[in-house]
């Protein structure tokens, strides 16, 4: 018995030394952060902006994977499946933590417990663009367009988020439009200021300065108050769109089991790069809110919206795949 206890004793004593020296080695190495979209789109502009800033901070390389695809389930499972020591973490985004457990019958993980939250890092701003063909010019000359022209407009995806808020926006406004889903807003608005779709919900990427060139329209944005970067444009609510609710967000994940030494470690570094002036307007450019939370803070806020979700998508009666 004695020996036993001994043995145990020497055990726990070895395991706090090694977690107190992990802590105090962590990183030392670089660290592969999986991004759930392609390159040049808004959520791999974002990363890469808060990626090279939180680099600086840990002391060591922070290094973007692109994981896109399947409604970033990809890029989660590819999370899911890595050590839990740090070394492989999740550009997170509304997409993959509520969309894809959202949109389909068999859910790819549950959000809430195959991940460890380590920080919120912000939200993407959302916009209306259309292409400059349509004849309107402002919201309520689309919104007559449209009604007046059932299932002959097209509009574009470029994920999950893009994909219900549209919905949303469709149901709300009582339009018929014809969905062309995308893997990225890059692909989307690369093909919307081809003219192959009309319309397109989602971040701004190039299209802002699509719109200065006079080749988009932007009519309309999702967030609570106009954009600096398009004072003139309308939120939702000022052209009498009523009750938007998804709130297309970023966060920062590991897999579940990452050690407490670690999470602190980085959500340390998180508030040290939500406090820098450059990072926030860099990213203020691109319509990006920089935020970071506690980890507790990032769970109550997906658990929030994942219910959001659900709710949102039973009443556009969201077909789920």
């Amino acid at each position: 018995m004695k020996k036993a206890f001994t043995t145990t004793f020497l055990a726990l004593v070895l395991y706090g030394i090694s977690c107190t020296s992990w802590a105090q080695t962590y990183p030392n190495r670089s660290i592969k952060m999986i991004v759930p979209f392609p390159p040049a789109g808004a959520a791999d502009l974002t990363a890469r902006i808060v990626m090279k800033a939180l680099s600086e901070d840990l002391g060591q390389p922070v290094i973007i994977d692109n994981r896109g695809g399947a409604d970033g389930a990809i890029a989660g499972m590819a999370t899911i499946n890595s050590i839990a020591d740090g070394y492989t973490l999740l550009f997170a985004t509304t997409t993959g933590m509520n969309a894809a457990p959202t949109m389909r019958k068999i859910p790819p993980y549950d959000p809430l417990t195959a991940f460890t939250p380590i920080s919120l890092v912000g939200k993407f701003g959302f916009f209306l663009f259309i292409h400059a063909d349509l004849p309107a010019k402002n919201m309520t000359e689309f919104l007559a367009y449209v009604r007046a022209n059932p299932g002959k407009v097209n509009y574009g995806s470029g994920n999950g988020t893009s994909i219900l808020t549209t919905a949303q926006f469709a149901q709300k406004a009582k339009l018929d439009m014809v969905h062309v889903p995308y893997k990225g807003d890059a692909p989307a608005t690369t093909d919307l200021i081809a003219g192959r779709i009309q319309v397109l919900l989602g971040t701004p990427g190039s299209a802002l300065q699509q719109v200065e060139e006079g080749r988009l329209r932007v009519l309309m944005t999702s967030l609570p108050k106009r954009s600096p970067l398009t004072p003139s444009t309308p939120t939702a609510e000022e052209v009498g769109i009523q009750g938007m609710t998804i709130v297309p967000w970023a966060g920062l994940f590991g897999p579940a089991g990452l050690p407490k030494e670690v999470v602190d470690r980085i959500e340390k570094a998180m508030r040290n790069v939500a406090n820098r002036k450059d990072v926030r307007e860099q990213l203020e450019k691109i319509a990006f809110e920089m935020q970071s939370s506690t980890p507790a803070a990032m769970a109550k806020f997906n658990q929030e919206q994942l219910e959001t979700w659900k709710i949102t998508a039973d009443s556009v009666n969201l077909e789920r795949n």
